[in-house]
């Protein structure tokens, strides 16, 4: 599927306030609003100096409308390294295009090229839209698997 229309590319590293709007969209559609609490000077030093994770930017018709954050983690069963998508979002003007997609294709391709294992990644479980569009490019939900977390006000009583 190619569209001319649509630029999959990584982020700059003066995109930090760019990055941070998009997280900030993504909040909106998922009612989390309240919940981000990154700022645009983290970003950029999580990002572009310690290179925690790796941001993926789409453009559509030069305008920037979206955007994919991964990183690497580690399959003992495999002997690989794979990719865990953090976050994927589009800006609503700019669904059905495509998009979504493409950023898929553009991670599978990094995988590809490295040798990577796995992508894997996790959905919240009301959005039907995006469960069946994963189920067309061939992802499955692990129904055997829970998300545990400890938050960091936590991690001193451990």
């Amino acid at each position: 599927m190619e569209n001319k229309d649509i630029n999959i590319r990584f982020a700059q590293e003066t995109e930090s306030e760019v990055i941070l709007e998009l997280i900030k969209g993504l909040a909106a559609y998922e009612n989390m609003e309240d919940e981000v609490a990154a700022t645009k000077e983290q970003i950029h030093e999580t990002l572009f100096i310690n290179k925690d994770a790796e941001v993926l930017l789409a453009e559509y018709k030069g305008k920037i409308v979206g955007f994919a954050l991964f990183f690497h983690t580690y399959s003992t069963f495999l002997g690989k390294t794979n990719i865990y998508l953090e976050d994927l979002f589009v800006k609503e003007e700019a669904r059905g295009k495509g998009i979504g997609k493409l950023f898929f294709k553009h991670i599978a391709k990094i995988a590809i090229d490295k040798g990577y294992g796995r992508i894997e990644w996790c959905c919240l479980d009301w959005n039907q839209k995006s469960i069946e569009f994963y189920e067309h490019i061939g992802a499955h939900v692990l129904d055997d698997r829970r998300i545990f977390r400890i938050s960091a006000d936590k991690f001193k009583e451990i």
